[in-house]
């Protein structure tokens, strides 16, 4: 197995001495050798099973040439948009255009397209009318079925049928993609391929599908929102590996897109062998002159310990491509690739994070996950931490033990983020002393979201006592440790559930807490989460009851602009949004108010005046908006600002 870069040029085959590749990779990101990126992954897994791969990144899809570069592959095209989903990757919440792609060279925006695995596969069939095309990744995976897209507003077919491709690989895809490689190598037709889990296929043989549950037909879901619901919480209590059954949906009465059952969990010794081949753990050296690829920052000296999260948030679309029961890696397959990252010649001594999807999830949430799976209408911590929940933490912080003491290793921090409820449900506190004493720096980043248990309960989130608590037990900790440390709440605006009265109280929140954002997270309807499907048909899917949606963009507007009522530029959203709300009482001098009555000018003298609630104006007004009634500063509440208070990462 070559231990360099794969070939991305038909002059490193011949370096090679390869003829033919057996699969050619197709990538909407730059190409990255390093175990963070989906592309590294399965390339390599495909050539530790004695498969050729080279890859095509970023291609011009303008010109059908660019696909040809490395010749027509053996057994089939991968294709995958990248580590992100190229809409999300492309656009904001309000869907303005963004202005840098970190997984590009260089960050330049605009190096693929919208849609790029459909435009991808539809570039590949100009040329290679009958080579199998398997399609991946994050953006693959959450579009298997009909779904709801976003950024056009309307319900899209499954991706399969839009791409023109022959399979998904839904989920990770290492045993799928190895599974798929043996049975085309057999000489297996593609089309033949309908047995392997993981897959999406299609077919116009309704009496091959057998043992299947039929979701509503496609036409069905696109014109009826309570039949979308439906579907969608079917797919989602079938995401579990051993209670999960096959699906399929019917398009135009002639073709089934088919789902089969998820792959089983990768064993340790599993995951292992995936984290332990020989990545080169960097971008390919021809991106140098570009400088370099922005997101390798990210993860050059981070650890990756888990995949999977028994969290539940409905607004993460980890249950349907990670799925519930949590994988993990050996404490020593961890530790060398550890001891491999402190002889980079950039190593500083500083581990940035050691985790995954949630930092201290190291274990399935309980026993009987290990053989019959998760729970299809049950969730391991929500509305509370379930009875059979084995909370412990001993072999992550014996982990971070060992971390600690290697040479050359200063500080290990943990940037992917934990569930405090999870915490707090061990009744151990060993885990919140070490956290505290060896692992921040500062400020803790966490998630509670939002304050408001109405809205909570549509997120799948605990409720804001939960938050209250660890708030109350974190500030014990440091104070006990002689540290001053801080929490940074990651906070979300305008989720399904929250009305400008929820809205309010998080301004509330956050006015007696002294704290407010530099940056929000506008509620962001990706597909295949529960939060998405809320969005789109008004109904929570779990119980078919309705609930409220902030669709309008003015709307969204006031309700983020309530989270950072301190930035001036925000008054008259925040004073129209206050109206709205009957709160009033909110507008004033008093040290409860968030926004003081704005200043006019008199008609007459041009002396600045100030308007009253009842719209009277009041003399002899002096100070700022976000000041004390006399004028003078606010004390300090001694927080540092926050750059950057939400990562948007496709876990």
């Amino acid at each position: 197995m070559s231990n360099g870069f794969l070939p991305i040029s038909k002059e490193d085959m011949e370096r090679e001495h390869i003829t033919q590749l057996d699969f050619v990779y197709v990538i909407g990101d730059a190409y990255v050798d390093h175990p963070s990126f989906g592309h590294a992954i399965i390339s390599r897994i495909l050539q530790l099973h004695g498969y050729t791969v080279g890859i095509i990144s970023q291609p011009d899809w303008r010109d059908k040439d660019s696909i040809s570069i490395l010749g027509e592959p053996r057994l089939g095209f991968l294709v995958t948009a990248g580590n992100m989903d190229s809409m999300v990757n492309h656009y904001s919440v309000s869907k303005h255009r963004r202005n840098m792609d970190s997984f590009t060279p260089g960050g330049v925006m605009g190096k693929r397209p919208d849609y790029a695995t459909i435009v991808y596969c539809n570039l590949i069939r100009q040329t290679y009318k009958h080579t199998p095309i398997l399609i991946g990744g994050i953006e693959a995976s959450l579009r298997r079925l009909g779904h709801y897209d976003y950024w056009s507003g309307r319900v899209k077919r499954s991706i399969l049928l839009d791409s023109g491709a022959d399979l998904i690989m839904y989920g990770m895809g290492e045993r799928s993609v190895v599974q798929i490689a043996e049975a085309l190598d057999s000489g297996l037709a593609v089309k033949d391929i309908t047995f392997i889990d993981g897959t999406v296929y299609k077919t116009r043989n309704r009496e091959d599908i057998y043992d299947a549950i039929e979701l509503p037909h496609f036409e069905e879901i696109k014109s009826d929102k309570r039949a979308y619901a439906k579907s969608f919480y079917t797919q989602y209590c079938n995401t579990d590996p051993f209670s999960g059954k096959r699906l399929f949906e019917t398009y135009d009465e002639k073709m089934f897109v088919v789902q089969n059952p998820p792959q089983n969990p990768l064993s340790k010794l599993e995951m292992d062998q995936v984290y332990d081949l020989p990545y080169m753990r960097a971008y390919h050296p021809s991106y140098e002159s570009a400088g370099g690829v922005p997101a390798i920052s990210e993860v050059k000296y981070s650890l990756i310990s888990n995949r999977g999260c028994f969290g539940g948030c409905s607004f993460c679309a980890l249950t349907f491509h990670q799925g519930r029961i949590i994988q993990a890696r050996s404490q020593e397959s961890i530790l060398k690739e550890a001891k491999m990252i402190t002889e980079d010649p950039g190593f500083k001594g500083y581990i940035h994070d050691v985790g995954g999807p949630t930092a201290n999830f190291r274990a399935p949430a309980c026993k009987k996950q290990l053989t019959k799976g998760a729970c299809p209408n049950k969730q391991c911590l929500f509305p509370k931490p379930c009875a059979n929940l084995i909370a412990d933490h001993k072999d992550y912080i014996e982990l971070l033990h060992k971390l600690r003491a290697l040479p050359k290793v200063k500080k290990v921090f943990i940037r992917s983020g934990i569930r405090f409820d999870y915490l707090l449900a061990d009744k151990d506190r060993t885990f919140l002393r070490e956290l505290c004493e060896h692992h921040v720096s500062g400020q803790l980043k966490v998630a509670p979201e939002h304050i408001s248990d109405a809205v909570l309960e549509k997120m799948g989130k605990p409720p804001v006592a939960v938050y209250r608590e660890f708030v109350k037990e974190y500030k014990a900790m440091n104070e006990k440790l002689g540290k001053k440390q801080y929490l940074v709440p990651y906070l979300m605006s305008s989720h399904p559930g929250s009305t400008l009265k929820e809205a309010v109280e998080l301004a509330e929140f956050l006015r007696d807490l002294g704290y407010m954002p530099e940056q929000v997270q506008d509620f962001y309807p990706t597909p295949s989460t529960i939060s998405t499907c809320m969005y789109y048909t008004g109904l929570d899917p779990r119980t078919m009851q309705p609930v409220y949606v902030a669709t309008n963009p003015h709307e969204k507007a006031m309700q983020r602009a309530l989270i950072q009522y301190r930035n001036p530029e925000n008054y008259d959203l925040v004073h129209e949004a206050l109206i709205k709300a009957g709160r009033e009482d909110l507008i004033g001098f008093d040290e409860k108010c968030l926004i003081r009555p704005r200043k006019l000018k008199s008609e007459k003298s041009g002396k600045p005046q100030a308007r009253t609630q009842s719209g009277r104006t009041k003399p002899k007004y002096s100070g700022n908006s976000a000041g004390n009634s006399n004028g003078a500063k606010k004390k300090s509440t001694g927080r540092k600002p926050i750059r950057n208070v939400h990562k948007k990462k496709q876990k």
